[in-house]
């Protein structure tokens, strides 16, 4: 063999050895995702993040890897059993998103990378501790007294005479029961009442519009989770019909039609899951993986849907946004 050839034979072969070598491994990972509202089916934006991960790392569907992608569709009730399901699959990891499914997963004892939305999982009692979770659970973590007063302030930098604040959370959740009394905490500590709007099934945002149709509030603050986001354009368009500025928890909420959000990207949320996949999948485990926090946290602004609503934003808060849509 020629010296050309050969060392084209040799990079050919270092570009392709290691795709080949999962490839012929004998081990086979079965990850699932689980949700209470809609599946991170490999077509989803997070599901690629997540897949994309994992491809960075040598886990590849089709070759070593199998995804099976659940969701409970809003029906938290039937988590358990879809748990159940997935742990008679063989399921090696499953990475949820939410309080609910992180302890679904918890209860029937499976390996669980939580990626975001599950509250404080201490106080939850998810975990034992961030440091060292000691159970099956492991994932991502968000300072919610840290964010929750930088959200009021860009609440209050929108609205600088705010007098109340409406708070949209779902009171089944106990995670999200946790991050409302600490945004509710905050903004009064700042001179604003809160209209506490709690809800715990689709019927209930009638009634959240007709108390906000009694007493409007300056600024509307919603708390994600699977029932809230299910129900985002109707919240999305009260707000805009009476020209109420919203903030939400994550940017997929603006770029969907919301005014302002603050809060993690969870596209660095779900790469990092991916890496405590692959972790678990070499052997680690949840107990020993500490949880992480994102370190980045942009603040987006939709003045496409602030000129349509006839909202003025000011220009100084408009200025602070990562990124403006227009």
């Amino acid at each position: 063999m020629r010296r050309r050839e050969f060392i084209t034979f040799l990079t050919g072969a270092a570009i392709a050895g290691p795709r080949a070598a999962h490839a012929q491994s004998s081990k086979v990972y079965r990850l699932g995702s689980l949700t209470p509202g809609m599946p991170l089916g490999d077509k989803s934006p997070f599901g690629l993040v997540l897949l994309k991960g994992l491809e960075q790392r040598g886990y590849f569907v089709g070759q070593n890897l199998v995804y099976d992608a659940r969701a409970a569709a809003g029906q938290v009730s039937k988590l358990p059993e879809i748990v159940r399901s997935m742990k008679a699959d063989k399921v090696d990891v499953i990475v949820t998103v939410g309080y609910p499914t992180a302890l679904a997963c918890k209860v029937e004892n499976v390996p669980t990378v939580v990626a975001y939305g599950a509250g404080d999982p201490v106080a939850t009692n998810l975990v034992d501790g961030l440091s060292r979770p000691g159970g099956s659970v492991t994932g991502i973590s968000e300072n919610s007294a840290t964010l929750t007063t930088k959200r009021l302030a860009l609440i209050k930098q929108a609205v600088p005479n705010l007098q109340r604040v409406a708070m949209l959370w779902n009171r089944n959740d106990l995670g999200m029961n946790q991050r409302y009394e600490i945004s509710a905490s905050t903004a009064r500590s700042i001179g604003a009442a809160v209209q506490a709007l709690g809800v715990r099934e689709p019927d209930d945002f009638n009634g959240v519009f007709e108390a906000m149709n009694r007493d409007p509030p300056d600024a509307i603050l919603m708390v994600s989770d699977s029932l809230t986001i299910l129900n985002r354009k109707r919240v999305f368009d009260y707000a805009a019909e009476r020209r109420i500025p919203a903030l939400y928890e994550y940017d997929v909420m603006v770029r969907d039609g919301g005014l302002m959000s603050y809060g993690p990207d969870l596209n660095e949320s779900f790469d990092r899951a991916a890496d405590l996949v692959t972790r678990i999948f070499k052997g680690a485990r949840p107990a020993d993986l500490p949880f992480e926090q994102p370190t980045r946290y942009p603040f987006v602004v939709n003045l496409k849907t602030a000129k349509a609503s006839g909202i003025d934003l000011p220009v100084n808060l408009v200025a602070l946004a990562d990124e403006v849509i227009e």
